[in-house]
């Protein structure tokens, strides 16, 4: 104020109060830019998941979501090549996933009858046996084939304190296998039945598909005292809308058709890590040969059908 001091009272006065004016006007209108800007960031990424929770977890499909295609096509590779099914099964394991990629839907009576003769491969091998091959598969045609992006979701949960499952219609020693691997919490699939040790070539139940992974989430919810309005969930598949339903935070993660438009509809986040979409529906990788992709077909629908 002291260069004012040439002025006339009623001028200083004047010009006081038009430097008052133009200061409050200039901070009225910084903070409303503020305001206007707060609700747009946190809008776009809010804090999550949060840190300390021990209320929540997060739940993630593994085929197409965690992993690279279907962790059942990559182990019955495995299988095959460990001479688990001879040549003659082929053509029909084949033929039964061919059907199955190309009708994308799923017939009960085909399906029954394509896990049906994948349990068969199984039948009568130790579970221990399994589980130790799941080992060297996972090394074999697992490990370069989980996608960063969901790895990198998967690990912030863990940061920030809180458990982390598969959950998966794969057979649920091979989920297991995938889970201690990444440093998940661990894993929920498909039972298949042991008497002794020894599989049996029966499902205990039925594959943890659809409906059955919204259940199998429930319960473990209820087991470990989460509250689900504050747990996420992530998958690829629109057959796992029931389990993403059930959590406060569902993640559509490299979505096939039907689940896109479901999550836009429903305004749920979106990720997509693919660089070529048509090979990652289809979930085989375009240099294998006829006989890999049959084979891992083979065992993949076997134990797929039997967690799945």
């Amino acid at each position: 104020m002291a260069a004012l001091g040439w002025l006339t009272p009623r001028r200083r006065s004047a010009t006081a109060r038009s430097v008052l004016a133009g200061e409050a006007s200039a901070e009225a209108a910084r903070k409303s830019s503020q305001e206007a800007q707060a609700p747009q960031v946190a809008e776009e990424e809010p804090d999550f998941p949060v840190i300390g929770d021990d209320k929540a977890a997060a739940f993630f499909d593994l085929d197409n979501t965690v992993m690279q295609g279907a962790a059942l096509f990559h182990f019955g590779r495995g299988l095959y090549k460990r001479k688990f099914f001879e040549t003659r099964d082929l053509a029909r394991f084949a033929w039964q996933q061919a059907w199955f990629r190309l009708a994308g839907v799923e017939d009960p009576e085909h399906m029954q009858d394509a896990r049906d003769s994948a349990l068969s491969i199984v039948k009568g091998h130790r579970v221990a046996e399994l589980a130790s091959i799941g080992e060297e598969i996972y090394d074999e045609y697992m490990a370069d084939r989980i996608w960063p992006g969901t790895r990198a979701l998967a690990q912030a949960h863990l940061d920030a304190g809180q458990k982390v499952w598969l959950v998966t219609a794969a057979p649920v020693e091979i989920a297991q296998v995938i889970a201690r691997r990444l440093g998940l919490t661990g894993a929920l699939g498909t039972v298949a039945e042991s008497v002794d040790g020894v599989y049996t070539g029966k499902l205990v139940g039925e594959p943890l598909h659809g409906p059955a992974k919204a259940e199998a989430v429930r319960a473990l919810a209820s087991a470990e005292g989460l509250d689900l309005s504050r747990c996420a969930a992530y998958s690829d598949s629109h057959n796992d809308i029931p389990m993403l339903s059930l959590v406060g935070h569902p993640y559509a993660i490299n979505p096939d058709a039907k689940l896109r438009r479901h999550a836009r509809e429903q305004d749920w986040r979106l990720r997509d890590y693919r660089t070529g979409r048509k090979a990652a529906k289809v979930g085989i990788p375009a240099a294998a040969g006829v006989g890999a992709v049959a084979g891992g077909t083979a065992a993949a629908i076997a134990l797929s059908r039997r967690r799945r």
